[in-house]
């Protein structure tokens, strides 16, 4: 426990001004962000960083995640996003023609999913960041009272498995408990720091966005179990890994575009 506060308060104190800052700064960390949460994928699956795919990946990723306001010159050039990604997705099919069955099709699913998964989370963490440092801090809030709701409800009453094949201690009551911890500290925020929308529309939301908080975190506990590791890093002492700690978010805040929250 002393690690994990430790590891949290020099967290904080890194990260922070950053969030504060916003800007340049805050969109160069997300991309960092994201390349570390990248790595630990390919570390899990075996994939070598410093290799043909692994380097294609990453730039894959980072062309996902930079704000598509950097890549407006690309239509100087008669080209668009979408066609980069499709070359870096050719890229990585022909790479399985050419490396002697060193890197095959079930790898370069990998690598384009995982581009994907991490690259369009991160993509979000700074378009959610330029809309406002108070939608980051709601973002935030939905995950963290979602996380306390359903770990302090879960223990208290949980009895009923909610995925005991991929986490055995998560339960339906903390579940829910998540949900309305969520609705009450999330909403509260959003309210009180008169954010714009439609507060009946904003509290289905957050149902939304907690059940999805909570599928980011089943789904990167349902990745670790089938590699068999217990962290997907250890960059952060007693956290775990970039993505360990981003894994919730990395669901939430696309959807907090997506319902035209942001």
């Amino acid at each position: 426990m002393k690690t994990r506060i430790i590891t949290a308060i020099v967290a904080l104190i890194v990260f922070l001004p950053f969030v504060i800052y916003g800007g340049i700064p805050f969109e160069l960390m997300s991309i960092l962000l994201a390349t570390i949460a990248l790595y630990e994928i390919l570390q899990m699956t075996k994939q070598p960083i410093f290799s043909v795919n692994g380097i294609v990946t990453v730039l894959l990723t980072w062309l996902i995640v930079v704000p598509d306001r950097y890549l407006d010159f690309l239509t100087d050039f008669g080209l668009s996003k979408m066609e980069l990604i499709f070359v870096g997705v050719a890229l990585l099919l022909a790479y399985t023609v050419f490396s002697r069955n060193k890197f095959h099709f079930d790898q370069a699913g990998i690598a384009v999913l995982s581009s994907i998964y991490v690259g369009l989370g991160f993509h979000y963490l700074a378009d959610t960041r330029n809309a406002g440092l108070a939608f980051v801090i709601f973002a935030l809030l939905i995950v963290w009272s979602t996380d306390t709701g359903a770990y302090f409800i879960g223990r208290a009453v949980g009895k009923h498995k909610l995925a005991p094949h991929v986490s055995p201690n998560k339960t339906v009551e903390g579940f829910i408990g998540g949900i309305v911890c969520a609705l009450v500290i999330a909403g509260g925020f959003y309210y009180f720091a008169d954010l714009p929308g439609n507060l009946i529309l904003i509290f289905f939301a957050l149902i939304v966005l907690s059940i999805f908080g909570q599928l980011g975190d089943l789904v990167e506990s349902a990745l670790k179990r089938f590699y068999g590791v217990k962290d997907s890093g250890k960059i952060l002492p007693g956290h775990g890994g970039i993505l360990d700690r981003f894994d919730s978010l990395l669901f939430v805040l696309p959807l907090l575009h997506i319902l035209q929250i942001i």
